[in-house]
C-alpha cells in the first residue's frame, strides 16, 4: 500500500481533532487509530506543526521549499567554481 501526503492543512486538522478526541479521555493509540496514522507519525507531526495555525503552516512550508531551492542553486554555483578553478589551473 502507497503512503499518502497530507497536505499542512490536513495535518493541523488532524492535530486539533486529534487535541479533541484525548481531551475526551482517549489514549494515543485509540486517537492514531481514528485519525489512520501511526502513533510515530502522529508525534512527528506534534512536533512540526505542534502550535501552528493554517496559514502559519502553509507559509512555513513555502519558506522550506524556498530555502531548499536556494540551497540547490548555491551548490550549483559552488559547483560551477570548482570547475572553473580546476580548468584555471596549468596542467604541468
Amino acid at each position: 500500500m502507497g503512503r499518502k501526503r497530507h497536505s499542512a492543512e490536513e495535518v493541523i486538522h488532524k492535530l486539533r481533532q486529534a487535541d479533541v478526541e484525548l481531551g475526551k479521555g482517549n489514549t494515543v493509540a485509540g486517537v492514531c487509530k481514528l485519525l489512520g496514522v501511526t502513533e510515530q507519525t502522529y508525534f512527528r507531526w506534534r512536533k512540526e506543526y505542534g502550535g501552528l495555525k493554517v496559514d502559519q503552516a502553509r507559509r512555513f512550508k513555502e519558506l522550506e521549499q524556498e530555502n531548499a531551492r536556494l540551497k540547490r542553486l548555491l551548490a550549483d554555483a559552488e559547483l560551477d567554481k570548482a570547475i572553473l578553478r580546476e580548468a584555471a589551473r596549468p596542467n604541468f
